[in-house]
Parts: C-alpha cells; structure tokens; sequence
C-alpha cells in the first residue's frame, strides 16, 4: 500500500533538490511559517482597529447589515436581496460571528461593529501567507520575502483587505486556490500520490470563492483552460471540476433556500442582471481602457514599475497573462470598481517581489536566471546584472526603490484609512451618544443612499430611514437620492409636511446645509455636531463635512 506524502513537503523536497543542481547557495534560515502567520495577524488585526473611514456602501449593506438582520431581527436589506441576486452565503459567515457574541453575551455595541473587519482580518492574514507560500513555489524563500512585503506594504492591501467586502474573501479564497493548484500541478509532473488532494482542495477553493462572488469564475476560466490544455488526463480533470461544482454549487443552494424561503438560483440571477442587463451601469460607468489606464495602477501605484519588470525578469507570461485576462474581461463591462479588480493585486505585487529579491541578489552577486521557474541562482556573476550596472549603482537604486514604495504608500494607506471619508462612520458614534442618551428616537438621513453604515454600527433598535435608490425600469423615473440632491429644499418641505411625527435627528452633508436652514430653523432643528469628513471631493462633489442636526426641546 502507497503511503500518501504530504504535498507541502513534497514540494519542498523538489525545491531543496533544485538548489543543489543549480549550485545556489543554502538558504541557512528560511522563514517560519508559523511566526510569519502570527506577524500577519497582528498586522492585520491593528489594520482592522485602525481603519475608521468609509469607501463603498457594499461593505456594510451587502454583508454586515444583513447578517445583523439574520441574528438580532433588525437590520435593512436592500433592493438586491428582494430580486435574488446576492447569496446568503457571505454574510452568513458574520452572522455565525453575531451568533458568538449573542450567546455569550459579548454583543455590546463595539464588537458587534469591530468584530466583523477583525475576522476579516484573520482571513486577510491567511491570504498573506499564500501569498509568501504561492511567491515561494515560483522563486523560493527570497523572493517570498520581497513578495510578502509588496504585499503588506501596499497602500490599497492596507485600506481594502480588512473591510468586510466579498471581494476581500474572494481575493483570499483564490489565493489559496492558485497555490494549492500549483501544488498540484507540479506534483503531477513528479507522479506524485498526493496530487488530487491539492488538485481538489484548488477547486473547492474555487468554487467557494465563486459562490461568494459569481464574478470569480472569470479567473477560473483562464486557470482552469489552461490547466485542462496541459495535461494528459482531461476526463478526470473534468469530471473533478463537475463533482465538486455541482456539490459546492448545491450546497449554496440549499444556503439560499433557507434564508430565501424558495429556491432560487443566485448565480444565474446576479450574471442576468450585471453581465446581461448591465444593470451596474445604474451606478455609472466608465470608459474600456479604465482598469488599464487608471483603475489598477492606482491601487498598485508605485509598485506597477517593479511588478512590469518582475514580469520581463521572470518570463511567468503564463501568471502575468492571467492578470491580463481578468482585466480585460472586466474592462468589458460599463460599471467599474477598484475592488473588482482586487483579486488579481496580490500577483502583480508578486512581481514586484521578485524584482526586488533579483535586484538585491545582483548586488550580492548572485543573479537570478531570468527563466527560471524556482528558486535557482545562477553561476554566472554579472549577466542577470539589470542594465549591466555595477554592483554599487544597483545598490543605490535597490535601496532608493524600496523608500520610493514607503514614502508613497505608508502616509497614502494612513491617509485613506484614518481621514479621507471618516467622517461618515464618524457619525454613527455621535448618534449613538444620543441614543444612549434618549434623545434619538427618529433619525432620517438627508444623503445619496447608502452613504453610512446602518444598524450593524449603531446596534439599536431605532427607527432609521434613508433616501431610496432603488432601481426602476419606468421610464423618467427619478428615485429620491436624486430628487432630493437637485431640489433639496423643496424635497424636505414635501416630505415634512407629510410627517405625522417629525425625525429626532436629520444627518446630511455640508454641501446642501444651506438651501435647508430657513426650514431647520422654522420647524426648531439645531445643529449637535459638525464632523469632518473629506479634503477632497468624492462621487458626490466636494464634502468637506458630515452634519447633524436635532429637533429642539418642546418640539
């Protein structure tokens, strides 16, 4: 009877066993695992303690708010979840976390608003360390250093990865994927017993990261052809990729067959309205070449210079083409985000890893073959030398590299967590005050839809209510996120004039303060707090201030 080998070990065995043929020097203390996993926590956990701003409204409302609803009772749910076309599976997961603390009697306020970007936090960290293992498979322990320190280093990781987007757990999910089906792949080359198990852990990764965002299945597609070209048994890799989609894909289903209360095919659903009826596009749109031109240079920023030449260096064409793939499938479509592009951030950053690793091993005279695949160091001493610099130029510019990536991204990933756009999670801690207070019983936001967080950061029963935006096949139609923002005064006239009991509390932006002070000041409202939120402007032209207004005393 075979035994079965441990796929890691296998892996490195043939890693270690590469060296030696290639005469590379011994690599006397590669890094713990372990201790790296525990430095990506805490990185990770004080990213999520440190983030305070707001950046898209999913965030909150697609998985917070609803797992919220799911544990406690209350908690809104949009338009999207009355047509179908989000799944449960997502913010099940913080609703198992709202369950915890429920019955433990741990849900005070704090947690219940902290605790979700925390567990992201875990997930964000695990990501970090396929990362370092995924770098690692390709070059080795060296270039996984670099890889892992592109990767904390980078402004967008830092803002991004903690927020309890499905695009954050999807990034994490495929990073874990490729590395196990690279695993598997290399494994079959050494006939190894062990391979089916990497293979079919990939997929289910796969599927999984699918089931949370449907979108997903545009990096599998690429993976997956390109995997099913290479090898030799394509019946069996077909029918793994069916068995597991089908049991993967069922068990969502049967997910959503509980929350929803009926069968529906969420997938199906979510494709028909963003890729057939480009209902995104309801949310705007941009032109085709904006993930090329703008979009993912600037969440790489300064690291797309290294990441071009890693990718040269490297000759990885068959990994750099697959970041091309996902950005030119998403480029096809009208409606675009930074965040859809998340997934494929990690590999450029790779890149810019191993630029830097066979920078700092030029200057040890010890260059990197630019075609190799592993780990190899090459004999020769100057021929990998970039440019054919002498050892101290490269020197100097490998060192002015790496304070070019500090200055530029350290105070932008400060600036974007802690001042640019804080000031609408700001305000869900002074409404809270005056809940504790009893003085908050009513609260209407006077903003474009969605422009807060909701119950999930407030944790109390009280009536909120937002302006609507839902979207609408009538023609002419006009929600009232865009009645209100082209007449304000005459819509708040209409709509108080129509209340039996008037709002507690109104919160609204600066920019419409004044074409609504002669009626705050008619019905008795007097402004509480005036919080900061942006130096710069936003979708919505320039905010500088979050404020909020109260129904005076005898009122």
């Amino acid at each position: 009877m075979r035994r079965r080998v441990p796929t890691q070990h296998v892996e490195e065995d043939r890693i270690s066993a590469d060296r030696k043929r290639s005469g590379a020097p011994k690599r006397e203390n590669p890094w713990s695992e372990s201790k790296l996993l525990l430095c990506c926590i805490s990185f990770r956990l004080l990213n999520a303690l440190v983030l305070q701003t707001f950046f898209n409204p999913d965030e909150y409302w697609q998985s917070v708010e609803v797992a919220h609803r799911i544990v406690f009772g209350y908690g809104h749910l949009t338009w999207e979840w009355s047509k179908g076309i989000r799944s449960y599976v997502h913010p099940l997961i913080f609703a198992g976390l709202y369950k915890v603390l429920k019955f433990t009697k741990m849900d005070t306020r704090w947690l219940v608003m902290k605790a979700p970007r925390l567990l992201q936090g875990l997930f964000a960290a695990a990501g970090d360390l396929y990362l370092f293992r995924l770098a690692r498979l390709y070059w080795g322990d060296h270039t996984a250093k670099w890889a892992i320190f592109c990767q904390l280093c980078n402004w967008f990781n830092f803002f991004c990865m903690v927020r309890t987007f499905s695009n954050c757990l999807e990034t994490v999910l495929t990073l874990a994927a490729l590395y196990h089906w690279v695993v598997g792949e290399r494994s079959l080359k050494s006939n190894c017993f062990s391979l089916f198990t990497a293979r079919q852990l990939a997929l289910f990764l796969a599927a999984l990261a699918c089931v949370i965002r449907p979108t997903s299945a545009i990096v599998w597609m690429y993976v997956g052809l390109i995997g099913l070209i290479k090898t030799d048994k394509k019946s069996q890799l077909l029918f793994e990729v069916i068995v597991i989609g089908v049991f993967t894909f069922g068990a969502s289903c049967l997910a959503d067959r509980w929350m929803y209360g009926k069968w529906i095919l969420v997938p199906l659903n979510f494709l028909r309205f963003n890729f057939f009826a480009s209902g995104g596009n309801y949310y705007g749109t941009h032109p085709w070449h904006w993930y090329f031109s703008q979009g993912f240079p600037a969440i790489i920023m300064t690291f797309l210079p290294l990441s071009i030449l890693g990718i040269w260096w490297s000759k990885q064409w068959q990994l750099a083409g697959l970041m091309g793939w996902v950005l030119s499938l998403y480029s096809c479509l009208g409606h675009k985000e930074f965040r859809f592009v998340l997934p494929v951030l990690p590999i450029g950053l790779m890149f810019a890893g191993y630029a830097l690793a066979r920078m700092q091993y030029c200057v040890e005279e010890q260059c990197f073959d630019s075609g190799s695949t592993l780990h190899e160091a090459s004999k020769t001493k100057t021929d990998g030398n970039m440019f054919n610099f002498s050892k101290g130029k490269m020197r100097s510019w490998g060192h002015a590299c790496i304070i070019g990536l500090l200055i530029t991204n350290i105070p932008t990933a400060l600036y974007t967590s802690l001042v640019h756009q804080r000031g609408t999670e700001t305000v869900m801690h002074v409404l809270s005050e005056e809940i504790v207070r009893g003085d908050a019983t009513n609260i209407v936001y006077l903003m474009p839809c969605h422009s807060t967080p909701y119950y999930s950061f407030l944790h109390s029963n009280v009536t909120l209510r937002f302006l609507d935006c839902t979207p609408s096949n009538e023609e002419g139609y006009v929600d009232e996120s865009d009645r209100f923002l082209a007449e304000p005064a005459l819509f708040l006239d209409t709509f108080l004039r129509n209340e039996v009991q008037l709002p507690s509390h109104f919160v609204l932006y600066d920019s419409v303060e004044k074409r609504l002070l002669p009626f705050f000041k008619e019905y008795g409202y007097q402004q509480v707090r005036r919080i900061f939120h942006a130096h710069l402007p936003v979708d919505h032209g320039l905010i500088n201030h979050v404020i909020v207004y109260r129904l005076g005393e005898g009122r």
